[in-house]
């Protein structure tokens, strides 16, 4: 009995020691500083109350000078929600035409995009039904309303989208087809990759889906993200929330997200990868300057730069601070301006 016990400790000592090596590697991994540069192709995702409140010249003049200064190209104006029906009311977007002005005005060059989403119905879980045609033809009527305000680009954010969801697919294909009419965008946020896509069957074989923590993870397998790519213009992957317990292991997080995207999409359609300027109530590791080493450091692992422009995503402008903005200049656009 005395010599199973003593065995069994050291089993239980090995596997832990198996264990800390992990962690253990990836720190000696993250010392080294990144190499690659940034990029002046990026994203923000901003606040409702652009296209919802009335603003000053002032404020619209002050917009217009923070984008420029930060190399933004893109932003993503949120306008929705969509209603369960496909609709979104006007008074919620009273304000969106003459933000487009003021866009025009104050950033020219920078495209305003018409940021629209929903909590996805899957399972009676949820709002909008995607699998409704009539649903997905109301949605494209709205997208029509943004795009005759003067939006540059209709951006997508419905949760959760789940790997097999032709529905979804086929609202691609469809809003593609409006927006290339018109000379504009579409562009999609989505959850980060799944790290190995042979578990999908598992997860559908014993998991629920829906939306929180104990249902199936909205993850896209490689097929699906190359689906979507190729249905959009953009592709905003949504990296944050990352939930680790230590810096070196949140910018892994970061930097295998942003390797393996490029490698699949980037030579398809513009990449943003997600990066957060606020600070989960859980999490104690994740924050920008990690978020932009780690990125970077996804791109030193490539072979050569992506085909087509790629950049990295603020999530959000309403949680990004003076100092954020430094940071982020200093560490990520390529002059390293501040």
């Amino acid at each position: 009995m005395r010599r199973f016990v003593r065995w069994v400790g050291w089993t239980v000592a090995y596997g832990f020691g198996l264990v800390a090596l992990l962690p253990a590697g990836v720190w000696v991994w993250w010392q080294p500083e990144p190499e690659a540069p940034g990029t002046t192709a990026n994203a923000l995702w901003a606040r409702h109350q652009w296209v919802g409140e009335t603003h000053s010249e002032q404020e619209y003049r002050d917009l217009g000078g923070l984008l420029r200064e930060n190399e933004i190209t893109d932003v993503f104006f949120h306008a929705g929600p969509f209603e369960a029906d496909g609709t979104v009311p006007p008074a919620k977007y009273r304000n969106a035409r003459r933000l487009v002005e003021a866009m025009r005005e104050h950033a020219p060059g920078v495209r305003a995009q018409a940021y629209l989403g929903q909590i996805r119905k899957v399972e009676g879980h949820g709002v909008t039904d995607l699998d409704d045609p009539a649903v997905r033809q109301r949605v494209l009527k709205t997208d029509e309303i943004f795009l005759d305000l003067g939006f540059d680009g209709i951006h997508y954010d419905f949760e959760p989208i789940y790997p097999d969801d032709q529905a979804f697919l086929t609202l691609l294909d469809r809003t593609r087809e409006l927006t290339r009419s018109r000379g504009k965008l579409l562009s999609v946020a989505i959850e980060q990759l799944t790290l190995v896509d042979r578990a999908q069957p598992v997860y559908r074989a014993f998991i629920p889906r829906g939306w929180g923590q104990l249902h199936y993870p909205p993850r896209p397998t490689k097929d699906f993200l190359r689906a979507i790519a190729d249905r959009s213009d953009q592709v905003a992957i949504m990296t944050y929330d990352v939930s680790l317990p230590t810096k070196s292991l949140a910018g892994r997080h970061f930097a295998w997200h942003t390797e393996q995207t490029l490698r699949l999409i980037g030579d398809r359609t513009t990449v943003f990868m997600g990066i957060p300027t606020y600070r989960p109530l859980m999490d104690w590791a994740e924050d920008l300057p990690v978020a932009l080493r780690g990125v970077r450091r996804g791109l030193d692992a490539l072979d050569r730069p992506p085909a087509r422009p790629y950049g990295v995503g603020i999530y959000a402008g309403w949680t990004t601070v003076p100092d954020e903005w430094r940071l982020y200049r200093a560490n990520w656009l390529p002059d390293g301006s501040d």
